[in-house]
């Protein structure tokens, strides 16, 4: 069996060796195109990320293959109609950093509630004084979460571990899961009007858009704190500004900011040509909400977590390996 992967890191290629030896594997730093299309003519399994565009054009150049491992959640850049015709079975990484992101989403919560980073800033300047570091505590707040798939269910696990009371929107409802997790499910109006704590956990697309903005921002509970550690643009800036200014929100965790440029999958941030196209020193340093006091910005980090990256070579090896064995798993169509 001959499998080739593209636009992979040192690091992974060593994991992958690892994980498939015995398999004639060749690794390429770029995404597959018609340039190196010449040299995997005969192989029967191909792993890419994002940047490899897998067209009509390429799949006819690889009369052997069986089989596209690719190393994201999304597929948009591979031809499914070609690879249907052809029977070349699909594979993806449908999750691997549900309880990360929501573990992160709760360090963004606790700095706020504790006043983490502000106690460390002023340790440093003032020794160990605790004037105005007084935090509040999460037993019993509310916590809003908007979007209850997988990283949201996470989200309430945790919240129900400070005993927290957790209200849940989404445009579907599982009954049997809000009962087995412990939590309400309510209108995204009724959330914002009675949550301490609201948090997003929603794809980026043209339904959730702004889904926070200057018409809704202002139902929020007075003194509430808004988390985001999803999509920049679910969050309208300009409503989140004045909503901090206006004392509605008394703080915000944000992990993603709306000038961002865009990004498919988070593992875009790791390889070495994303911080060359998308110069996220600049847009930051310039950011309006840089300035608050009551705001913390992490770099769009929540993703990233040793076990989480790892996960997705891992799945990607397995998906190979279930090939192999007749028995394919995480198929899309």
């Amino acid at each position: 069996m001959k499998i080739a992967f593209f636009e992979t890191e040192a690091w992974e290629k060593e994991y992958i060796n690892r994980q498939l030896g015995g398999f004639e594997i060749s690794f390429f730093d770029q995404p597959l195109s018609a340039q190196n299309l010449g040299q995997i003519k005969d192989v029967q399994i191909v792993s890419a990320f994002i940047d490899s565009q897998i067209t009509k054009e390429i799949l006819d150049g690889l009369p052997e293959l069986k089989m596209i491992a690719t190393r994201s959640t999304g597929f948009d850049h591979i031809d499914m109609q070609a690879c249907n015709a052809k029977n070349i079975i699909v594979c993806n990484v449908p999750y691997y950093g549900e309880n990360t992101v929501a573990e992160h989403t709760f360090a963004l919560i606790l700095d706020l509630s504790r006043k983490i980073y502000s106690s460390i800033e002023q340790v440093k300047k003032e020794g160990f004084s605790i004037e105005g570091l007084m935090g509040f505590d999460l037993k019993d707040k509310t916590i809003g979460v908007v979007g209850m798939g997988h990283i949201g269910q996470h989200v309430a696990r945790i919240a129900k571990g400070f005993e927290m009371n957790v209200l849940g929107y989404d445009s579907r409802q599982d009954k049997k899961l809000a009962k087995t997790l412990g939590f309400t499910y309510v209108s995204l109006e009724d959330l914002l009007k009675n949550s301490d704590i609201i948090t997003l956990h929603l794809p980026y697309n043209e339904h959730t858009h702004h889904l926070i903005n200057s018409g809704n921002i202002n139902l929020i509970k007075k003194g509430a704190h808004l988390i985001n550690t999803a999509r920049g643009g679910i969050i309208e800036t300009d409503a989140l500004v004045r909503a901090l200014h206006d004392g509605i929100l008394a703080g915000a965790g944000l992990d993603v900011l709306e000038e961002e440029c865009f990004i498919k999958e988070e593992r875009q941030l790791l390889s070495k040509g994303f911080p060359q196209t998308c110069n996220l020193k600049t847009m930051l340093q310039n950011h309006v909400l840089m300035e608050q006091k009551n705001v913390i910005i992490t770099p769009h980090n929540a993703f990233n977590s040793k076990e989480a990256v790892e996960r997705i070579l891992q799945t990607t090896v397995e998906n190979i390996q279930a090939f192999i064995k007749r028995k394919p798993v995480n198929i899309v169509k």
